[in-house]
């Protein structure tokens, strides 16, 4: 069991980059997540797997401050920010890549990737709009389409780069490969092979664990809304019988 990951408050998983730390959250009178702590490190990556329905989504968007904690703390840089919206979130610098992509139809693909441009937290402005597009250079072809103009990868590949040219400390990956060809999925994971180089940490939830083991330094498994697993990602490899009964593989 990886303890680093999911400590009690007071302890380093509050002097993280980001970290959850007993975290309730309800839609209604419905429970979704029941305690849950977790920890991101900076320049890690982090898998987060779970069959449909366990609370991996409002995980994701409890940590993005879309959907409120009843109880429990979250923490960014040892601070206590719980409450903090969405906007401030993304300010601390975390970038995000929804499920569904969320690529604006009505906007170029130039639009969608330049109306997100700024510097990171440090003033750091390692992804620019030129070094997207040397990452994607399908999109050097698509700069005048619109978002519903867009093959379902192209659009992933500007959401993905949306996200980048936010400058991001994090990187959340919802799904990024989910209903795409094969060919465009094996490019998303070259691309977050590459992003994981450059010392940016990611959490990334996939369908396809081999993937998310391979490209990540630890995996949490949520079941029925709370923490099941927790271990290093070399250890899962070695040892996937660990996840069969959990992921039903």
């Amino acid at each position: 069991m990886l303890e680093t990951l999911a400590e009690k408050p007071g302890t380093a998983a509050a002097q993280a980059m980001f970290s959850l730390q007993q975290i309730h959250t309800y839609y209604g009178d419905s429970h979704i997540l029941h305690g849950v702590s977790l920890a991101l490190p900076q320049g890690q990556a982090v898998g987060l797997l779970g069959r449909n329905g366990m609370g991996k989504t409002t995980l994701i968007r409890t940590l993005m401050g879309y959907v409120p904690a009843r109880e429990g703390q979250v923490f960014a840089d040892g601070k206590n920010i719980t409450g903090a919206a969405p906007e401030k979130m993304a300010r601390l610098g975390i970038g995000y890549v929804p499920e569904g992509r969320g690529v604006f139809p009505n906007l170029s693909v130039k639009e969608n990737l330049l109306m997100s441009a700024r510097a990171g937290l440090d003033g750091q402005k390692n992804w620019s709009y030129e070094r997207v597009l040397e990452t994607f250079p399908r999109l050097k072809e698509r700069l005048a389409n619109g978002g519903n103009q867009l093959s379902g990868g192209e659009q992933q590949m500007v959401s993905i780069g949306r996200a980048l040219m936010t400058n991001p400390r994090l990187l959340i990956l919802d799904e990024a490969t989910e209903g795409l060809a094969p060919l465009v999925v094996a490019e998303i994971w070259r691309v977050i092979a590459q992003i994981r180089q450059t010392g940016i940490s990611t959490l990334i939830v996939d369908r396809d664990y081999k993937k998310v083991l391979a490209h990540t330094d630890h995996v949490v498994v949520m079941e029925k809304g709370r923490l099941a697993l927790q271990a290093e990602s070399a250890q899962l490899q070695a040892q996937p019988e660990q996840l069969s009964a959990l992921l039903g593989v």
